[in-house]
């Protein structure tokens, strides 16, 4: 059916189907008009000038370098032909300011960088004589430089180091960035030597072959794992099973040995310590009594810890079998292992774009001459500062829609795969005809999930930047509100992206709309809480288990690599490099093995509620699952056995022991 015709189906058939419809698409064209205004302001910037000032650059009274400028009113100085000036100069590149992180000097338009250093001013007069480029102020003649008195303002400061222009941005840089240390401590606070900071450099530099080939190490490692997880993951389940349980009954009997320990020396010291004040023996008591709380809680807990995994233990055995039908769909589907390469693409070069605009938004707007220093800055003023904000908005919103599109191209290819009954009719290129089925029907539910996620996620982002504005300003109180309000959006934000992801399934599964698919998957979901909650709480320590050994096996890899470097502070910053990349990694690729996990549980829930196995109703699922599934059965099927025994044994007592009636005796 067309896009005009969205009509929702009343009866849910949950089964992929072929006669799909658009859905959500008044949120298609909202987030196409969103995303025509997300251009709208990179035009204007660059119509506006600001896109030129910027990779051009700009003089301090406002002229652009390499053209032809108009005059603003009331700075002098402007209006300048700059055409044969291509290059920003500025007579003082060290000084910097920290706090706005930009260089406070005067900024020329020059016709050529000084390439070597020059200390007096009639090496400036003959660099400008030379090459026709003046380093000086516009209104002084270079002829002139070394009599002028006002050649201590108004030209560099010497000695004038030694520059070249950028590749792109046309600054005149200085070769030697020593004054920038200053800077870099600041940046870099951890590093109050420099030395310090030069070795760690020259460790990155002389192990540069050794770090990109570790990052590929981890790349493949977490392939690997991807398709091996569902081996090794009964093994970990179980691991992480007994250490939670003999670390919770160990924990609980050293609690219980320290109160038992402190009351039999309080018993044995007490006759000599008869005469110990009343507020020693006040605190004697009040130890005692907190450790008697901490072991009566810790045994609670124990208790309701090991009633759950009594109660659970068939669920963990499911999450068990979703780990390996997960790896299997890996196996079927390899093209999935790509999907954290094409959402990092995107992403980046999103964020690329997102940057360079605003980057334009800084140099774009009215020409405001600063009352301190006389530089001239271009700053937007009125209605146009919400520019920013609106830019602002849309990192969050693209990116999360992004995102949302990769959820949505793996939950419809992982749906494909569950109700194919016959895994060798599988189409060709599953992955792509998900990609497809999302950009021709289903974008308008991508849009307005991301949308939800950005209604949550930028009132965090605010009350975060807030606190850190605030910092030790506010006062406890405020303080307390802004963490707590900060940690409910948080977890708001979990349980929404959760609740999206399914979603999503539910939508690849019966195309419907969002509201209507989060409903759907919302019942199914509360209806299996207690496989939910075992899932997620196994299947997310399996991952982050997962994780864990990529890192430590690169950093392991990288240690063994880098021994060679004797001077073991050079390994440092190539080890932090590599574990952070591994972790990344690691990370993006487990991310879609648990998109998968979650999906696959959302479609077994969904098989096993609307099929029994019978002609007619037989079951999609994999042959793992279905083991599960028959040995669940197999185990009600001895329960109810075992209550029906019961049952009768209660009703056969009961008849022999009911009374005579009444008017019958004995012979």
């Amino acid at each position: 059916m067309g896009c005009c015709g969205s009509a929702e189906r009343t009866r849910r058939e949950w089964r992929p189907l072929e006669d799909r419809s658009c859905t959500d698409l008044p949120w298609f064209l909202l987030f196409t008009v969103f995303c025509v205004g997300m251009g709208c302001i990179c035009g204007y910037t660059i119509a506006t000038g600001g896109a030129a000032r910027l990779v051009f650059g700009y003089d301090s009274y406002g002229n652009t370098c390499g053209q032809r400028n108009e005059p603003i009113e009331g700075v002098r100085l402007s209006g300048l032909d700059h055409r044969d000036r291509q290059f920003v100069f500025f007579l003082d590149p060290c000084n910097i300011d920290i706090v706005q992180r930009k260089i406070k000097s005067l900024a020329l338009c020059v016709s050529l960088c000084p390439g070597e250093e020059m200390r007096t001013y009639e090496d400036l007069k003959t660099f400008a004589m030379l090459n026709g480029s003046e380093l000086c102020s516009y209104e002084l003649a270079g002829h002139k430089y070394p009599g002028l008195p006002e050649r201590f303002d108004k030209c560099p400061k010497l000695p004038v180091p030694p520059s070249k222009a950028l590749p792109v941005f046309n600054r005149c840089t200085p070769v030697d960035v020593s004054c920038y240390a200053k800077f870099a401590e600041a940046v870099v606070t951890f590093v109050s030597d420099n030395s310090v900071l030069h070795r760690l450099i020259a460790g990155v530099v002389a192990s540069k072959e050794i770090i990109i080939g570790l990052c590929l190490l981890a790349l493949g490692l977490s392939m690997i794992l991807m398709i091996i997880i569902r081996y090794i993951s009964a093994v970990l389940v179980w691991i992480l099973t007994a250490i939670v349980v003999l670390g919770s009954l160990a924990g609980t009997s050293v609690l219980w040995w320290l109160y038992i320990d402190h009351r039999l020396f309080s018993n044995t010291t007490a006759p000599h310590v008869a005469k110990e004040t009343g507020e020693e023996a006040e605190l004697d008591l009040d130890k005692r009594q907190a450790l008697l709380v901490y072991a009566t809680s810790a045994t609670v807990f124990t208790v309701i810890l090991l009633l759950l995994m009594l109660f659970m233990r068939k669920r963990v055995a499911l999450t068990i079998a979703l780990f390996h039908v997960a790896g299997k769909v890996f196996i079927h589907l390899p093209l999935l292992t790509l999907q954290p390469f094409c959402t990092f693409l995107a992403l980046l070069l999103f964020w690329v774009y997102w940057v360079l605009v605003l980057l334009f938004l800084g140099t774009t707007g009215n020409p405001e001459q600063s009352e301190e220093t006389g530089l001239t800055e271009f700053r937007l003023t009125g209605t146009l500062q919400y520019l920013t904000w609106y830019h602002a908005v849309g990192l969050v919103w693209i990116s999360e829609f992004i995102l949302a599109c990769q959820q949505m191209t793996v939950a419809g290819a992982v749906v494909t795969y569950y109700f194919t009954r016959d895994k060798n009719r599988l189409p060709l290129t599953p992955i792509l005809s998900s990609v497809l089925r999302l950009v021709r029907y289903h974008l308008g539910t991508v849009a307005k999930g991301s949308f939800i996620i950005t209604l949550v996620k930028v009132p965090r982002l605010v009350l975060m930047y807030i606190h850190n504005q605030l910092k030790g300003k506010e006062n406890a109180c405020a303080r307390c509100l802004l963490k707590t309000c900060i940690c409910c959006l948080w977890c708001l934000e979990k349980c929404l992206n959760y609740l999206n992801q399914n979603a999503y399934a539910a939508t690849a599964i019966n195309s419907t709309s969002f509201c209507t698919s989060a409903r759907d998957a919302f019942v199914i979901l509360v209806e299996n809480a207690l496989r939910v909650a075992a899932i997620n709480a196994v299947g997310d320590f399996v991952l982050f288990l997962g994780k864990v050994l990529i890192v430590t096996s690169t950093a392991f890899a990288g240690v063994l690599l880098l021994n060679y470097q004797r001077d073991f502070a050079e390994w440092l910053l190539p080890l932090i490099i590599v574990c952070l990349f591994s972790f990344l990694v690691a990370h993006c690729f487990l991310s879609i093995f648990e998109i998968v996990v979650d999906v696959l549980f959302l479609c077994f829930a969904i098989d096993t509620k609307y099929n029994d196995g019978t002609p007619g109703k037989e079951f999609y699922m994999d042959k793992a699952l279905m083991e599960f599934v028959e040995s669940s059965r197999r185990l009600e099927r001895v329960v109810e056995r075992g209550r029906s025994r019961v049952k009768e044994a209660v009703v056969s007592e009961g008849a022999e022991m009911k009374p005579m009636a009444p008017g019958t005796s004995s012979a």
